[in-house]
């Protein structure tokens, strides 16, 4: 398994290292000991799993505020994604910038987003599924989101969604 820090701090790029053989292969995608190391979190008590039937899909963006903030660990598990974090964290030195990463179910990589950071995806084909391992529970009441093109951020999206809820085309503009 290897780790790749991103432009944003906190923010890693989990590459896990495929054993194939005359079978296909074997892939560790999580192993505590080694996220540990790593420096990474450990304790996921949540997992969520999102289907998305039509390419285009956006999903975000999404954060859960004090006192029971998120840090997730994003995989695709079927088709291809664009997933995007924002640094919403006043006093991080990347505080506003973003940073995105291609999520494939054949690549099997994953991104850590540390809590205090937006997060969202576009789904790059059709019939795309994404698994979260969530570092905290959700709660409604804490949920929060900014919206997907709102322009304190300028996330360079590969192209302009055809699909999002109301909640999230409707997220207001970022205030720090």
């Amino acid at each position: 398994m290897e780790f790749h820090p991103t432009e944003l701090a906190g923010v890693v790029v989990v590459e896990p290292t495929a054993m194939p053989d005359a079978r296909g292969l074997f892939v560790r995608a999580y192993d505590a000991a080694v996220f540990a190391k790593a420096g990474l979190p450990t304790d996921w008590p949540q997992h969520n799993v999102s289907w998305n039937r039509q390419r285009g899909t956006l999903r975000g963006m999404h954060y859960q505020t004090d006192p029971h903030p998120e840090p997730k660990l994003v995989r695709c598990t079927r088709g291809r994604v664009y997933d995007v974090a924002v640094d919403l964290r006043p006093r991080s030195p990347t505080f506003r910038r973003w940073a995105a990463v291609e999520l494939t179910a054949d690549s099997r990589n994953a991104l850590f987003i540390p809590a205090g950071l937006a997060h969202g995806f576009l789904t790059l084909e059709d019939d795309c599924e994404v698994s979260y391992l969530m570092g905290d529970s959700y709660d409604a009441a804490l949920a929060r989101g900014v919206r997907w093109n709102d322009p304190a951020f300028a996330i360079a999206w590969p192209f302009p969604p055809a699909s999002m809820s109301e909640r999230d085309a409707n997220f207001p503009d970022f205030r720090a």
